[in-house]
């Protein structure tokens, strides 16, 4: 896969360094560089059917819109990651505390419903596999 990504970068950059050229005959054209533009527009069309040949093999990517609003904003798409990644982790922290406080409720309930209830608690812990009230 990685082949793939690398084949594609080498076309996106040999595509960008043409059409920079491209711009500076632009800017700067004569009549008698006609010939040298004509040779970099077809360079631009055999580029981007490279490209094009590449996107195909990568059709089964998916990208997150929100890597492309990070790298509108100038900011590096790693960092999509990296958050994506702590905004799961602090949630699964979250997640985590409540169930550790329900088991202790449950454990706190089921202590003092034995103390109150203690035949329906015996019969609810048979029924549950748990241990006979202490």
């Amino acid at each position: 896969m990685a082949e793939k990504f690398d084949n594609l970068e080498e076309h996106l950059e040999k595509f960008i360094e043409n059409i920079r050229q491209l711009g500076i005959i632009v800017s700067d054209f004569q009549p008698s560089s006609q010939a040298g533009l004509n040779q970099k527009l077809n360079l631009m069309i055999s580029g981007l059917q490279d490209i094009e040949k590449c996107r195909q093999q990568l059709h089964e990517i998916n990208v997150p819109l929100e890597v492309f609003e990070y790298i509108d904003q100038g900011r590096n798409p790693q960092l999509y990651t990296k958050e994506c990644l702590e905004r799961a982790l602090a949630r699964n922290e979250q997640v985590k505390g409540k169930i550790d406080t329900m088991t202790k409720f449950k454990s706190l309930l089921v202590s003092e419903l034995g103390k109150v209830f203690p035949e329906e608690m015996v019969k609810y812990k048979a029924i549950h596999g748990e241990d006979a009230p202490s």
